[in-house]
């Protein structure tokens, strides 16, 4: 009897240890796994930074900087922050959408500071941690923060897909060989990207269903008008972007190939191996663009377009979220949908 007992037992014992493996396995091992591969990432990163910074003249590299004509930084700059007020009315989207009652002075104000943190640390810490905080702050509701963040986070990526379809499919460009993406690939993608454009429009002049709800968080299509809208603003931002690096070019490559190798860099690091360089932008722009300026150039218009587009606002917004976290009482207002 106790040995039918035990043999009984094994099994259910077996299933228990294997359930709490795959429960294990589910639930713990992808994370540490996810830790693993950004350490590995940034490991990575640091190793092709390093070697390549060895290889750079950067004598040449600053030389080109400091002769830079200050008109060109002027209008380079204009162009840079021209691009910051833009994307600072992305949020005012959401603000209509809501129905809240934030003034638009602070709205875009959070979302300036939220994007220049963003650029220079990433989304989880600008563009989503500053957002939900400074808005708090102000007596915004953590649901309707929600709803803004998405729906200007949208309106970015909307932008950016329709141009970059055009980009890839009508302009595109001959990749390196190790990124495993050719000239065809490239088309394909583009094509695609213009598709998913079209179909968000034919979504919101069409769709009868235009309401749903995911993990308890709404989602409404809006009306054709407001879709075209998030097309059109976003677009110009990334036009902007563009034009603030190809003054800085000296005007010496097409606008519209900046452009299309502005908009490789945005998704470089996602579909295709980086060949070693000081960071995606600068490691596409010279992969793309050397054969045509020379590598010191295209270093020194990269590095100035970062000190103009990513450290100067991260400056002014860091003095500007300080304030606003002074006078945060003072400035609280009820917020109501």
């Amino acid at each position: 009897m106790t040995s039918s007992s035990k043999t009984k037992a094994a099994p259910l014992n077996d299933s228990t240890h294997h359930s709490f493996l795959h429960g294990m396995t589910r639930q713990q091992w992808w994370p540490w796994a996810k830790r693993v591969a950004k350490i590995a990432f940034f490991v990575l990163v640091a190793y092709l930074i390093i070697s390549q910074a060895r290889q750079v003249d950067w004598g040449s590299v600053l030389s080109a900087m400091r002769a830079y004509p200050l008109q060109t930084l002027l209008i380079a700059a204009g162009l840079a922050y021209a691009s910051y007020a833009l994307y600072s009315c992305f949020d005012l989207l959401g603000r209509y959408t809501t129905g809240h009652g934030l003034a638009p002075g602070k709205v875009m104000t959070i979302t300036f500071i939220s994007y220049a943190f963003n650029l220079n640390f990433g989304s989880l810490i600008g563009g989503v941690a500053f957002r939900y905080r400074l808005y708090a702050r102000l007596g915004l509701e953590a649901a309707t923060t929600t709803r803004v963040l998405f729906l200007s986070m949208l309106t970015n990526w909307l932008g950016y897909i329709l141009l970059a379809g055009l980009a890839f499919w009508l302009r595109p460009f001959a990749l390196p060989p190790d990124w495993k993406l050719d000239i065809s690939g490239l088309r394909i993608l583009g094509m695609a990207l213009v598709a998913t454009a079209f179909a968000y429009l034919l979504l919101c002049a069409f769709a009868k269903r235009r309401d749903w709800t995911i993990k308890g968080h709404e989602i409404s299509l809006p009306s054709i008008r407001f879709a075209l809208l998030q097309f059109a603003m976003s677009s110009v931002n990334w036009l902007l972007i563009s034009a603030t690096v190809f003054m800085l070019l000296g005007q010496k490559i097409p606008f519209t190939t900046v452009l299309g190798v502005m908009l490789v860099a945005a998704i470089a690091g996602v579909i295709t191996h980086v060949p070693a360089g000081l960071g995606v932008l600068e490691a596409v722009f010279v992969a793309l663009l050397s054969h045509q300026v020379p590598k010191h150039e295209l270093l020194a218009a990269l590095l100035t377009y970062r000190a103009i587009y990513y450290i100067a606002p991260l400056i002014v917004a860091t003095v500007v979220y300080l304030l606003v976290e002074a006078r945060a009482k003072s400035m609280a207002a009820p917020a109501t949908k």
